[in-house]
């Protein structure tokens, strides 16, 4: 029995001294092709440790902590696949390894939805694209930062697909086909987060706004009695899924969030909490301003005849919107693609598709259209408002409307009507008021490539204006491309919402 221990206790203390890698650097990988991607882990301390792949190599020295970390010129790489060899007093192989384009794939439970779990069933099924592949980090909520995540890299093939962030898959499937490059996708995810909680302890102590905020949510995310809700602790998925898996070479990253943010009178604050977010996340990476490009909140819940209603979600869209002077960021518009009754709309194919659209132009430098149309100004001319959009492209378009949006007399309430005040009228979702601040529904027509004009015999002085502006707005604002006009008001009238500062619902799982 001695014996047995003994050997026991030798072949443990040999596991802990032989060199390991962390998960993310397992079999199926996909490593950015960079002139500079970290590789690190783990070995006996003072141990050299040397990692090669095709015709690139480096070293390092294990510190006395049993770390080590070095970086590899893989700029001058194929797209593989290759063998990652890493060599201490043992070696480790790492097989099937790709080079080309790495997106982190973050937010709620919208970004955590899986391509089976949407309309797209036989598109999981039909998947056949090697060169796409997807890395789930499990969720893990931590006080401290982990050492490592769970997880594995899975090929978009039908045994794979079926579990990859479906808005992720088809951003990575468009980009993939664009480029001719392998794509790997890092998901980050988990329903009911909130941005404090991806976000280190560092950053949001920096700001008052930010450490109150955080407090809020720590008595949020303990109820009494219950429970703590683990995604909504600031820091807690920072600590437990995103710092173990810094500083692996990314390109950028798309985010699917703000459900669990948009709660009336407070929204506004979610542009601080998601600059505060990215910068810490650009700090840490060391990779200077990378891509981060958002969806934009869709419409959701009931429609409403009350041209002047507001809420937590649009009030979280402007919010995202002004998210957008942060540099090099960009915004899908998602007005046109969400469900009345469904958190999760099962549409993630146009969120997808939109993202990859921006980073085609943006990052890529291709030539595509990335935008629908977006305000630029507006004046008043003889009793109606000209508004001017940038991102046109070819000429504005009114899209056509479902049936479904017609109103009914039976639920005259729950289906916004279609203004139809002159035969000239073209656009729905556009509300104007005058100095009395009395909003009314607008007629509006396009007039020229780039304008609109709006008008209503109830404001024959009108002065501000607003396009589709409510939490489940009717309206058809598109460019030629097809890609819906993003919601403006013109004015800037305090007090929208009244605040709620009880807690939400946790969100259900999609």
């Amino acid at each position: 029995m001695k014996h047995i221990s003994f050997l026991l206790f030798m072949s443990l203390a040999t596991a802990q001294a032989d060199v390991r890698l962390p998960s993310i650097f397992s079999d199926h990988a996909v490593l950015k092709k960079s002139a500079a991607v970290p590789v690190w882990g783990w070995a006996e301390p003072g141990e050299k440790v040397e990692v090669k792949l095709g015709n690139a190599s480096a070293n390092a020295v294990t510190d006395q902590d049993g770390k080590w970390k070095l970086q590899l010129d893989l700029s001058k790489e194929g797209p593989g696949p290759f063998d990652l060899m890493v060599q201490g007093k043992n070696e480790r192989k790492v097989s099937d390894v790709l080079l080309g384009e790495v997106w982190v794939c973050a937010g709620q439970s919208n970004m955590e939805m899986k391509l089976i779990q949407t309309r797209a069933k036989d598109v999981a099924a039909a998947a056949k694209n090697p060169l796409l592949r997807h890395f789930k980090v499990l969720k893990n909520s931590a006080d401290a930062s982990a050492e490592d995540v769970t997880g594995k890299w899975f090929l978009a093939d039908a045994a794979g697909a079926r579990d990859f962030t479906a808005t992720g898959y088809y951003f990575g499937e468009a980009v993939q086909k664009a480029l001719g490059q392998p794509v790997g996708l890092i998901n980050l995810s988990w329903g009911g987060s909130v941005p404090e909680s991806w976000t280190s302890p560092d950053a949001l102590s920096r700001d008052a706004e930010m450490v109150a905020r955080a407090g809020d949510l720590r008595i949020e995310a303990h109820p009494a009695g219950k429970a703590p809700f683990l995604n909504k602790i600031p820091s807690g998925l920072f600590h437990g899924m995103l710092s173990p898996v810094l500083p692996y070479a990314i390109t950028g990253a798309i985010w699917y969030q703000g459900e669990s943010s948009a709660r009336p009178g407070l929204s506004p604050l979610y542009r601080k909490s998601l600059q505060t977010m990215v910068k810490d996340w650009r700090e840490r990476w060391q990779s200077g301003d990378f891509p981060f490009y958002l969806c934009q909140l869709p419409n959701f819940q009931a429609k409403s005849n009350n041209p002047a209603q507001t809420g937590g979600w649009t009030e979280l869209r402007e919010a995202q919107t002004k998210f957008l002077e942060t540099p090099n960021t960009g915004m899908a518009v998602l007005i046109d693609v969400g469900e009345a009754k469904g958190l999760h709309p099962l549409n993630k194919k146009d969120p997808g598709e939109r993202l990859a659209r921006i980073a085609l132009a943006k990052t890529y430098g291709r030539d595509v259209v990335y935008s629908g149309p977006v305000f630029e100004s507006s004046k008043v001319e003889e009793g109606k408002i000209r508004v001017r959009f940038s991102h046109a492209d070819d000429g504005l378009k009114a899209m056509p409307l479902p049936d479904s949006y017609a109103p009914k007399a039976t639920e005259p309430d729950k289906i916004a009507p279609l203004v139809r005040n002159s035969p000239e009228s073209e656009i729905e979702g556009f509300a104007i008021c005058g100095t009395d601040g009395k909003w009314a529904w607008a007629s509006a027509k396009i007039d020229g490539p780039t304008d609109v004009l709006v008008w209503s015999p109830e404001v024959p002085q009108p002065v501000e204006v607003r396009y589709a502006w409510g939490e489940n707005p009717t309206c058809n604002l598109a460019n030629a491309s097809g890609l819906p006009g993003a919601p403006f008001r013109t004015d800037n009238f305090p007090g929208l919402a009244k605040p709620r500062h009880s807690a939400p619902e946790t969100e259900p799982e999609p």
